[in-house]
């Protein structure tokens, strides 16, 4: 062997030892935080910008997977808006706008279902399950897990200032949740991956803020961790500067002086309902962050803004 062959097989060699001793060290770092979580229930809101990633996608569930190997008790749910658009678009239906918000009618509202509950949901099980999880995949109705009523929104005419209620159709807001299916799976080696659809008391189906849906169902669940996977990093200052960790009262004073805006307000909303159901912490993180669940909850650091009681 050449001197050249002889340094080659020693770095190869040095390598794999630093190699070893680096996820030695990050295996050691994260086992306090496993431990932490063990047999706890945590509830992964998935959308944006991830899960229309494959590659994203399949790392995402790959993560999910190993935390359900660590003892961890995952619920992933779900959205898709931009799919539902899209599909409403090919078969020619028309979305009314009232206020700003999109009217849910009887014929929208099949398709929402049979885009989310069907090949989104299926899309999302099958990523799993290539990734060696076993998945199962549900909505709101399956095991009567969650009942709602109609959502009405108030809308003040910034003219007359007259105040009227919009009706948004099949659109629902939770009212009761049943945890009985989801209490089961968490014995089990299953990962529950729910669409935010959901029965109304008149027996009609109903489209449920794919947030909303999350944070009602770790508030039932009395969730260790609520999980919300945006496009961004999580909840900014003035100048741009990642907040790390924020309190209820903080998050009230920052959406009064405008620094919480646009369509950030109504997501921290629900990480505040979510705290005031019970969850004990709500994370807003980037899904678009590899392994940022993982980060989030296995380091020190975390990964995103955490919203405290």
């Amino acid at each position: 062997m050449n001197n050249s062959d002889n340094n080659d097989t020693q770095a190869s060699a040095q390598k794999q030892t630093v190699s070893g001793e680096l996820q030695a060290t990050l295996l050691s770092e994260a086992l306090p935080f496993m431990q932490q979580y063990e047999g706890k229930s945590i509830v992964v809101k998935y959308g944006g910008h991830a899960m229309g990633d494959a590659a994203l996608g399949k790392a995402f569930a790959s993560d999910i997977a190993l935390l359900k190997q660590s003892g961890v008790d995952p619920v992933v749910v779900h959205g898709g808006g931009p799919q539902i658009g899209s599909m409403l678009e090919k078969m020619g239906i028309k979305s009314e706008f009232k206020a700003g918000l999109r009217v849910t009618d009887r014929a929208a509202v099949e398709v929402v279902e049979m885009v989310l509950a069907g090949s989104i949901n299926k899309r999302i099980v099958a990523d799993f399950n290539t990734q060696g999880a076993r998945a199962i995949g549900l909505c709101g109705k399956d095991g009567n897990m969650m009942r709602v009523t109609k959502l009405r929104r108030t809308h003040r005419d910034p003219d007359s200032n007259i105040e009227s209620i919009i009706d948004l159709g099949f659109v629902g807001e939770p009212r009761i949740v049943d945890t009985t299916v989801l209490d089961m799976l968490a014995g089990s080696g299953l990962i529950p991956i729910i669409a935010p659809v959901a029965l109304g008391d008149d027996g009609e189906t109903y489209n449920v803020n794919a947030d909303t849906f999350a944070g009602a169902i770790a508030g039932a669940l009395d969730a260790e961790r609520l999980l919300f996977l945006t496009d961004v990093p999580g909840v900014l200052d003035k100048d741009g500067n990642l907040l790390t960790q924020i309190t209820v009262k903080h998050a009230r004073e920052l959406i009064k002086d405008g620094t919480i805006s646009g369509g950030m307000i109504p997501k921290v909303e629900t990480c505040i309902e979510a705290l005031e159901l019970g969850v004990e912490a709500v994370v807003i993180l980037n899904g678009k962050t590899p392994h940022a669940v993982l980060l989030e909850l296995f380091t020190e650091h975390g990964a995103g803004t955490l919203l405290l009681p």
